[in-house]
């Protein structure tokens, strides 16, 4: 899209990702020598990488560069490394990838600026930002993984009060039972309907059901866009309920 009425009334948070002119990109180090982020890279550097709106999922394996991108993007519009909402949020001990300092985020000047980085592992030093704010909401410490998943779900991610903005997701579903992951999936539609745009890496495939969401696949391939069927992880996890025992006979003898 150039850059005339169409992109300043374009409502994506994030229309594309640039990578700087003098980024000290290494393409023999990591991330950079992930087939996927170096694809991302390579394709940022020419004509951008461009984001839909509504949701995106990165899907793949351990490995394969989802969360790395996942940090990076966030991190380059402006959200905390660890977790958090663009108000704030906490951060105990850098270890995240140099990959933020290499990309510029592209967006209207009329695309909301709130967004919120839910990192599965960290949100712990989020949870202690928010209960030192001053009438700091009942606090998630107290709650299991899960149940603090779902609050924050309710109170930041899907609410009406939100109408827009970006969400970056890192495997919400490593906190959630099925019914609670289908909760999300729900969720996640009612957030593209107000305009929010998710980008979310994921391991689920039920999250990754979601009708009419652009799913990307991460390989050492690099990154592919897919449908919902052709999915290796859609694959497996039908054989594996179809016949477990063919899977166990090998992985118990």
């Amino acid at each position: 899209m150039s850059r005339g009425d169409g992109w300043l009334h374009d409502p994506r948070p994030i229309q594309r990702v640039r990578v700087f002119g003098d980024a000290a990109i290494d393409p023999r180090a990591w991330p950079a020598d992930i087939p996927a982020v170096a694809q991302f890279l390579e394709v940022a550097q020419a004509d951008g990488w461009e984001f839909g709106a509504g949701v995106t999922f990165l899907v793949g394996e351990n490995g394969s560069g989802k969360s790395t991108l996942i940090e990076g993007i966030a991190e380059a519009y402006g959200l905390p490394a660890e977790g958090g909402s663009t108000n704030g949020g906490g951060e105990t001990r850098r270890t995240e990838s140099p990959l933020s300092e290499w990309l510029r985020v592209e967006r209207s000047p009329r695309a909301p600026r709130w967004g919120f980085f839910l990192r599965a592992e960290t949100m712990h030093g989020y949870y202690s930002w928010r209960d030192d704010l001053p009438d700091a909401p009942p606090s998630l410490h107290p709650m299991s993984h899960g149940e603090s998943f779902n609050a924050l779900l309710d109170e930041a991610l899907d609410h009406p009060r939100y109408v827009a903005g970006l969400a970056c997701l890192d495997e919400p579903e490593a906190a959630l039972s099925f019914s609670s992951t289908l909760r999300w999936l729900a969720s996640l539609d009612r957030m593209r309907s107000r305009g929010t745009q998710v980008i979310c890496a994921t391991h689920s495939p039920v999250l990754a059901a979601l009708p009419g969401a652009t799913i990307l696949e991460l390989g050492e391939w690099g990154i592919r866009e897919s449908a919902w069927g052709d999915l290796e992880v859609v694959r497996l996890h039908r054989n594996f309920l179809d016949a477990p025992e063919r899977f166990l006979r090998h992985l118990l003898d």
